[in-house]
């Protein structure tokens, strides 16, 4: 009897002995290590995943439109302008082949100047047709069609095989990125209802939404527009339409009736204050504006000797954005999930060669 029942109860021995050398708890390392290893494993996927995608964007960014010379124009035509009532304009005026302002008297010019047939009025026209060649090649992100109104977009660049309408509001949202751009392709004409709004938000700016029109653009009366128009043929504005951009037409008129039109400008950094020590003198400073950042040093009269206030004002570049479009700020936290996803890999590595030796071990 003690012979036969040997050979059965022999291996449950040596589980046993085995069991104890291993020693308590031996089984719940594998099982540790290989939670962790999976764990690392998803993580620093996952991580790679959203910097490859972060980077994606950021290179697939839209770019801005260069104007060129036209930059500075609010109206530039090519056959003629016209206005009825008294219109407001901040930015020159251009006019080329035409030779006609009919209505001069009722427009007020708060700057810029006036170019009727002239050289700079022809180089202004040239780089529009460059300018409308580069909005209409740009590629679309989305398709449009219809109405606009009711609305909200993003930075983009959105295409219409035929016209495009807006009746109410359109928003345009910046995503908190002043430098998003919003391009429109229109491939016929712009038409806007009374009182209809393109209404801006998030950072979202005048001087980084431009609309290329096919032919025509036609704002409706109280419209309140922002963005620079780019149209093949004509634009009309229709009484106290109101527009914070440009109205640009190739080779029609420019029709306008008791209107506003300002070329937009382009906020970018908000105001620091420090403080420096300077000779005891009292001196007034003033660095040229450049398109990165502009500097003023006041010692006032009046205040202690050895010190003195330097501010960086508000950053205002007037008559258009640097053309970097958007996706900074993808890219910034695509540079940082690259190195999380790296080091979630490498310890995932390392959990995995404990897992091979705990086996090993067994």
């Amino acid at each position: 009897m003690s012979t036969s029942a040997r050979p059965s109860n022999y291996p449950s021995s040596r589980k046993t002995l085995s069991r104890a050398r291993r020693g308590p708890g031996h089984r719940t390392v594998p099982l540790t290590l290989r939670l962790s290893f999976s764990t690392m494993l998803v993580t620093g996927i996952a991580f790679l995943t959203l910097a490859a995608f972060g980077t994606q964007s950021a290179v697939a960014a839209t770019a801005t439109v260069p104007l060129g010379t036209a930059t500075t124009f609010a109206v530039l035509a090519g056959s003629a302008i016209t206005d009825t009532g008294p219109t407001t304009i901040t930015g020159d005026i251009g006019l080329s082949p035409g030779s006609a302002i009919t209505g001069a008297s009722s427009i007020t010019q708060n700057s810029g100047s006036t170019f009727v047939d002239v050289a700079t009025a022809v180089t202004a026209e040239n780089d529009l047709t460059t300018a409308m060649n580069a909005a209409a090649g740009a590629t679309a992100t989305q398709s449009v069609s219809g109405d606009l109104g009711g609305t909200t977009l993003v930075s983009g660049v959105y295409h219409s095989t035929s016209s495009i309408g807006l009746t109410g509001t359109v928003t345009l949202n910046g995503q908190g990125n002043p430098d998003s751009v919003f391009i429109f392709q229109a491939g016929s004409t712009l038409t806007t209802a009374s009182g209809s709004v393109v209404a801006l938000e998030n950072g979202a700016q005048a001087c980084n939404v431009f609309w290329q029109v096919g032919s025509s653009a036609t704002l409706g009366t109280t419209t309140q527009f922002n963005g620079s128009i780019l149209a093949s043929t004509s634009i009309t504005l229709n009484t106290n339409a109101t527009v914070t951009g440009r109205v640009l037409a190739s080779t029609g008129a420019v029709t306008m009736d008791a209107n506003t039109i300002a070329v937009p400008t382009c906020l970018l950094s908000s105001s620091t204050t420090t403080t420096t020590t300077v000779p005891s003198t009292t001196t007034t400073a003033h660095t040229t504006t450049t398109t990165v950042h502009t500097t003023s040093t006041t010692v006032k009269p009046g205040s202690k000797p050895g010190s003195s206030s330097t501010t960086t004002p508000t950053i205002v570049i007037p008559l258009g954005a640097p053309a970097t479009g958007a996706g900074g700020t993808a890219r910034i936290a695509s540079m940082l999930l690259l190195p999380l996803g790296l080091i979630a890999l490498g310890l995932a590595g390392v959990a995995g060669r404990f897992i091979v030796r705990a086996r090993r071990a067994k």
